[in-house]
């Protein structure tokens, strides 16, 4: 049973959301007519009640090598889940085939019965389902080859078969993801450090619960062979960001994006507040490094979930060019 308390404060929420949004029951006509993005706005008092606080991020320069840890992949699997994709994509490519043979000849009248052509119809979908999930459980352990030109990848397969170049998962311990791909990797065996090409991030979280890179590593020592695992650095590019908490960090169609403090204007009561799209470098401890606030932006460290919910799903984030 609600007390009256629960009432007034019901009321006041609601009466919070019409102010923070500036909007009025009196504008919800006009608003229909010409839709237009609302920027949130809270008077002092209205901060303090949900949480709002502001801060100037600070600059933050990323470290060059990023610790991973390696674990060796079998090429068995990789010969084995490509070439049943490869397969499956012939069968789909000779299946579609048949059933448009057999709609022809049911077209013309000859040759091809109603069911004859029906039951190619379900042979194909039948293949065409098969080459999708296939492809599908292909890219969720080798997706970074999927993306490389055929020869190039035919090419690494082989290699990998054949023993001249090894693949290998690199886990970032704590993170389950890296908004910068680096560079290059540096694989320590036995104390020698192999050069490795990043080739992408792979979709399948780990047993470590982290986020892996498929590395390769052309012309290994001999005896390292799959199931090793084998310390890496990761080399990261140059770059700096701003360093922002977690809490400040929102997500939505647009990308990665933190609530900005607007400048006052003369006569206004109450501080607005606008989504800014950022880039996600890294994460480090507690915060995100990004890219795309500057010194003097005060971004809300905390309470920015409260924003988004005043300012509405549908307002996207804009590009801060100042």
């Amino acid at each position: 049973m609600k007390t009256t308390s629960d009432v007034l404060a019901a009321m006041a929420l609601s009466m919070l959301f019409l102010i923070a949004t500036g909007r009025s029951l009196a504008d919800d006509d006009d608003a229909a007519a010409t839709p237009r993005p609302t920027l949130p706005a809270l008077d002092r008092a209205q901060q303090e009640a949900v949480g709002i606080e502001v801060r100037r991020p600070t600059l933050v320069t990323m470290p060059e090598r990023l610790p991973a840890m390696g674990l060796v992949l079998d090429p068995a699997k990789l010969v084995r889940e490509f070439g049943e994709m490869n397969a499956a994509r012939a069968a789909e490519h000779a299946a579609a085939a048949e059933r448009d043979r057999l709609q022809k000849l049911y077209a013309g009248g000859a040759g091809a019965s109603l069911k004859m052509l029906e039951a190619a119809r379900a042979a194909a979908a039948k293949a065409g389902a098969d080459a999708a999930a296939a492809r599908a459980q292909a890219a969720l352990h080798w997706a970074p080859l999927l993306s490389l030109p055929d020869a190039r990848g035919r090419e690494l397969i082989d290699a990998a078969a054949a023993g001249r170049a090894l693949l290998l998962r690199a886990d970032v311990l704590g993170q389950q993801s890296l908004g910068l791909l680096p560079r290059g990797a540096l694989v320590d065996v036995d104390g020698a450090r192999l050069p490795g090409r990043v080739l992408g991030v792979l979709r399948q979280i780990g047993e470590s619960q982290s986020v892996g890179l498929l590395v390769e590593v052309d012309r290994p020592p001999a005896g390292l062979g799959a199931g090793a695992r084998v310390p890496v650095e990761l080399v990261m590019p140059k770059r700096s960001g701003r360093l922002v908490p977690r809490d400040a960090l929102l997500y939505g169609d647009a990308g990665a994006y933190v609530y900005k403090q607007v400048p006052k204007s003369p006569g206004d009561k109450a501080t607005r507040f606008a989504p800014v799209k950022v880039t996600p470098l890294l994460a480090d401890g507690d915060g995100w490094l990004v890219e795309g606030v500057g010194a003097d932006d005060d971004i809300v460290v905390h309470g920015a979930a409260v924003l988004w919910s005043l300012q509405g799903l549908g307002d996207q984030p804009a590009d801060d060019d100042d």
